[in-house]
């Protein structure tokens, strides 16, 4: 489970405090998991790993004038993505947009969380049309410059570019959608419940990253992307 926990950069956050009441609830009553501001890097911002009564509990800091920044990027259909650890396919900025819609709000003094909240939803056309095209297209792109790495079966170049298109289908797929992206994880299980996706989407997608034969799976993988591309079609969107 996840807490954001969002301030306001004018009002730092009392780390000590933070870290005194971790000392109470973590099952380690240790003060050192609870992070600066910044230490987990601009995106991931800090935090701390909990384990409450075996259960796992993450605290994550938001800093709500970047989050209020970024919502603005998004809607004017501007999503960036940048190299993150623990992210394999980056941290994409409309994340910020995925946990404000999703939240549930357990303090909320101010209203901030619900005046952004009405900004996110519904989900914004030019955040949509954005990902659709720029994904699309990279997805298209990783599986042409890999064509001569299935046939020579270079696997370290072919599976990271089949990861690369496949995780650009995934974001195609969860705009096509209009849902909000969190992250990788069970994202593909996500897309096979959605409305509008490739038959078979999760098994075939994993049968495409498994490598068994590097022609095949490359071929399975423009099969998906072609699909992908034929279903955005019919929805009036192409790719860049």
């Amino acid at each position: 489970m996840d807490l954001g926990i969002y301030y306001a950069p004018d009002s730092p956050l009392e780390i000590a405090s933070l870290r005194d009441l971790a000392a109470q609830i973590d099952d380690t009553h240790a003060r050192d998991v609870v992070t600066g501001a910044g230490d987990w890097g601009m995106w991931i911002n800090g935090g701390a790993w909990l384990t409450i009564q075996g259960q796992r509990l993450d605290w994550l800091y938001r800093d709500l004038d970047r989050v209020a920044a970024i919502i603005n990027r998004c809607i004017e259909g501007k999503p960036e993505i940048y190299y993150q650890s623990g992210h394999p396919h980056g941290f994409h900025t409309h994340i910020y947009l995925a946990e404000i819609a999703l939240c549930i709000p357990l303090v909320d003094t101010y209203g901030d969380i619900a005046a952004l909240k009405s900004r996110v939803s519904p989900y914004p056309q030019a955040l949509r049309e954005a990902l659709i095209r720029n994904n699309l297209w990279e997805a298209q792109f990783a599986l042409e410059t890999s064509v001569k790495s299935a046939k020579r079966a270079d696997a370290f170049h072919l599976s990271g570019s089949l990861f690369r298109s496949a995780a650009c289908l995934i974001q195609c797929l969860f705009a096509l959608n209009e849902c909000y992206f969190l992250n990788e994880k069970g994202a593909a299980q996500a897309v096979a419940k959605m409305a509008l996706h490739p038959n078979n989407f999760t098994d075939r997608l994993n049968l495409a990253l498994h490598l068994q034969s590097p022609v095949e799976s490359h071929q399975a993988m423009q099969k998906l992307v072609a699909e992908t591309a034929e279903l955005c079609l019919e929805s009036g969107f192409r790719s860049a």
